[in-house]
């Protein structure tokens, strides 16, 4: 098995998590040299990137990671703002894109970078913003029906708890995330 296979066999069983505080997660070292696993402290959106409005909620800088070849999973991005007074929640995402896409958060346990389901969906406070992040929360689309390419897009359906649902088509940029 060669380097790019292992390493996505490990992101697929979930060898690896996101810190649902939203802090940057430290490495030791070896996700860096795995293709997509960049462990960059960078979380500003690439130009061009998605957004939309529902309600009391601005939806911005959105996009997902082209995939490299033998990758099983994708990874999104999003940044969600709050200007109402009551709470909100993102309690799931689906894509025509994707079989499922799951809510996940990368955690560090002790010097192991550790990757986690998010059970019940991401608090959006009022007032507050959450960001979706490269090593922190972020979207993992698994079973995708085709590895999502630098300049195309990927649709997706927001499911806010209070706010409701929202279509928005997040482009594909480089595997690096620029």
């Amino acid at each position: 098995m060669n380097r790019n296979h292992a390493a996505a066999l490990l992101i697929s069983i979930g060898a690896f998590s996101l810190p649902l505080s939203g802090a940057m997660a430290q490495d030791n070292g070896a996700m860096k040299s795995m293709p997509g696993m960049h462990m960059d402290a960078g979380t500003a959106a690439p130009s061009g990137s998605a957004s939309a409005k529902l309600g009391d909620l601005d939806i911005s800088g959105g996009y997902v990671r082209a995939m490299l070849p033998g990758q099983p999973v994708g990874g999104g991005y999003i940044t969600i703002h709050n200007i109402g007074k009551t709470d909100d929640k993102l309690t799931s995402v689906t894509s025509s894109s994707a079989g499922k896409v799951e809510l996940h958060e990368m955690k560090m346990e002790g010097e192991i970078m550790k990757m986690r389901e998010i059970k019940g969906g991401i608090a959006i406070p009022a007032g507050a913003t959450v960001t979706l992040a490269p090593s922190t929360m972020h979207m993992m689309f698994k079973q995708v029906k085709a590895p999502f390419k630098q300049g195309g897009t990927v649709p997706v359906m927001l499911m806010f708890d209070k706010a409701g649902m929202v279509d928005i088509n997040l482009p594909v940029v480089s595997a690096k995330g620029n």
